[in-house]
């Protein structure tokens, strides 16, 4: 349907057009123009990286990366085609890769695309924190859930059916229409929101607040000093952790939500995670140190033996401007903030960080020996 001038005499139709026959580009035309006009989508939003991808044995990338202002991750995938392709099961897969960024990391890569689009990158924290309006970093509020926004000429209805199937199990996606016109040498867009239509989005707007109402009064039952909570969290870890013999006698339980645990490796840190705000925890190996990536890659090369002895796959994580690698195993149903279950959790955490330790110990012993694992 054409858009229409108003004048004096009559409407004046303004032909509808494509991006293909313009010769508009995906990347390096509306990608380039949104990343730092991203309120053309929606005014809550704030670009933290253009094409992201750094994520281990995958070489794919989001287009934009963005933060709202309740401090979700949101993962934008631009099409300029007439029926946006596969572009909701791409952006699943980047929901579910991004869905572990903590705040300290967002900096991180946030001040890179500042650099690379002639912003000074130091002012990659200051600049977020003034977009959530923060006087201090908070990890336990920061990307607690992750959204979609899919952008593209048109959508085909399997998308469309897709998309809507997503929503109805609280899958946070949009699709927003970009549709060209030209006139003459002008070229406009009109860009709506056609899922969920502006007219249904308050019955879900209300289901979420009730929601977050829900989330707020489940916080209010929490101890109210977090970092009394996390020494006793901690403690209970180590007393099933010292009778293996594998961490060092003087190991204090740490004041915060992640621990490393002293086991006589300077380049590789054992550690251990849980989080107030998700049901989530875990247990990772850092290889760090000069030769970090190095360190990394020999334990690679073991990758079938050690989780073989460790009894289960892990997800093998490089990080290249770090110059350091991780291997992790993160656990799912794992309320920290429910005490009953604090003895099943403790036993988890201890068992796996054994396990991990006795999985790694012969290769990072080898490398000590060779004199490359100090």
């Amino acid at each position: 349907m054409p858009l229409f001038e108003l004048t004096h005499d009559s409407f004046r139709p303004i032909s509808e057009a494509s991006f293909t026959e313009m010769q508009i580009r995906e990347r390096a035309d509306l990608q380039r123009l949104l990343r730092t006009q991203i309120d053309v989508l929606d005014e809550s939003l704030y670009v933290l990286a253009e094409e992201f991808g750094d994520w281990e044995d995958s070489s794919r990338r989001i287009d934009l990366l963005a933060v709202d202002s309740d401090a979700n991750l949101v993962v934008i995938e631009l099409k300029r085609t007439h029926d946006g392709g596969h572009m909701e099961l791409q952006a699943i897969r980047y929901a579910s890769m991004v869905s572990a960024m903590t705040f300290e990391r967002a900096v991180d890569v946030h001040g890179k695309f500042l650099a690379q689009i002639g912003e000074p990158e130091d002012e990659a924290e200051s600049r977020l924190l003034e977009f959530l309006g923060w006087d201090a970093p908070n990890e336990d509020s920061f990307g607690s859930d992750v959204r979609i926004v899919l952008v593209s000429e048109n959508f085909g209805k399997e998308l469309t059916t897709a998309v809507l199937w997503l929503r109805d199990r609280d899958i946070d996606i949009r699709c927003i229409r970009l549709r060209p016109y030209r006139d003459g040498t002008t070229t406009m867009v009109d860009v709506q929101q056609i899922i969920p239509l502006p007219e249904a989005q308050d019955y879900t707007v209300r289901l979420r607040e009730k929601e977050q109402e829900e989330r707020v009064v489940r916080r209010r039952r929490r101890p109210p000093d977090n970092r009394e909570f996390c020494e006793d969290y901690w403690t209970g870890v180590l007393k099933l952790l010292l009778p293996a013999g594998i961490v060092e006698t003087e190991q204090e339980p740490m004041k915060k939500q992640d621990m490393r645990f002293k086991v006589g490796w300077p380049d590789f840190h054992l550690k251990a995670f849980f989080s107030r705000a998700k049901p989530i925890g875990g247990v990772w190996l850092d290889c760090r140190g000069a030769d970090g990536i190095a360190h990394y890659e020999a334990l690679l090369e073991h990758r079938d033996e050690i989780e073989a002895t460790f009894g289960e796959a892990l997800t093998w994580t490089v990080q290249s401007d770090r110059n350091q690698g991780s291997l992790s195993l993160r656990f799912a149903s794992f309320d920290s903030n429910d005490r009953t279950d604090w003895e099943r959790q403790h036993r988890l955490i201890a068992d796996r960080l054994i396990a991990l330790y006795r999985a790694v110990q012969p290769f990072i012993e080898s490398l000590a020996a060779s004199g490359t694992g100090r």
